[in-house]
């Protein structure tokens, strides 16, 4: 499959003064969050969706970069956002949403974070052996597609980078320690049923972050890649309603 094809950014400038930034996850493409951010254009939002350094090329090419790549080419997004918008909130998927915290904590001046089904906080002991391991096993079995509707495939990586696990493993260690300074309001969304990142990454975030508000909504019907299931448009619809509500 060619993922480069599924792994387009989408910059789109809109008719208002709201700015979303779209973060997809790890191993994954574009095409993940594409539905989302369509909806965040049709809602007259000026949108960022970039590709992430490492992804939509060759799994191999993930282990070469760190978590600083990803937020550098975050940064860019951000600044462009910045150019034409008042109010900035940043979407995030799995990685994508932990990436989005971090960023939240570097830029107080970002109005608002939706976290779908983030990566914060991950207790299973195959985590503890990640940063031996990464020296000597290059990758694990794929983590993509997790997703209850038969009819959806997420195009992401066969393989799982060991290195790309290592980076985010770090980058959370910041996330962590930062989330009683990040005030921002936030919207979490967790699937009931997710595979891939346990339930305590977003119960650990609601009961550490700074925010005055801050908002947990459980899907029922989704599994981890929510932007893509059943409960896409109900998740879209969530989303534009709180942005539109922290414009002041």
């Amino acid at each position: 499959m060619d993922l480069k094809k599924h792994n387009q950014p989408i910059s789109h400038c809109g008719d208002c003064k709201i700015g979303v930034l779209v973060i997809h996850g790890i191993t994954s493409t574009t095409s993940s969050m594409k539905y989302l951010a369509e909806k965040f254009v049709e809602a007259g939002f000026h949108v960022e969706l970039p590709s992430l350094p490492g992804h939509g090329t060759v799994w191999q090419e993930l282990n070469k970069v760190s978590y600083q790549d990803w937020l550098e080419t975050l940064e860019n997004s951000l600044a462009k956002l910045q150019e034409r918008s008042k109010h900035i909130f940043v979407c995030g998927l799995s990685l994508g949403g932990a990436l989005a915290l971090r960023l939240a904590q570097l830029h107080p001046e970002i109005s608002g974070l939706i976290l779908i089904n983030h990566a914060c906080k991950f207790t299973h002991p195959k985590f503890w052996f990640v940063p031996l391991m990464r020296n000597f096993i290059p990758s694990t079995p794929a983590v993509a597609s997790d997703i209850k509707d038969p009819n959806e495939k997420e195009i992401a990586y066969t393989r799982t980078p060991t290195n790309a696990v290592y980076q985010m493993l770090l980058m959370l260690k910041e996330v962590r320690r930062n989330l009683p300074e990040t005030k921002q309001p936030v919207i979490m969304f967790k699937s009931r049923e997710d595979h891939l990142v346990p339930i305590i990454s977003t119960t650990y975030t609601m009961k550490n972050i700074g925010s005055l508000q801050k908002e947990l909504i459980w899907l029922e019907n989704s599994y981890h890649v929510a932007t893509i299931d059943y409960q896409k448009d109900f998740l879209a619809e969530k989303s534009i309603e709180f942005i539109k509500k922290n414009v002041k």
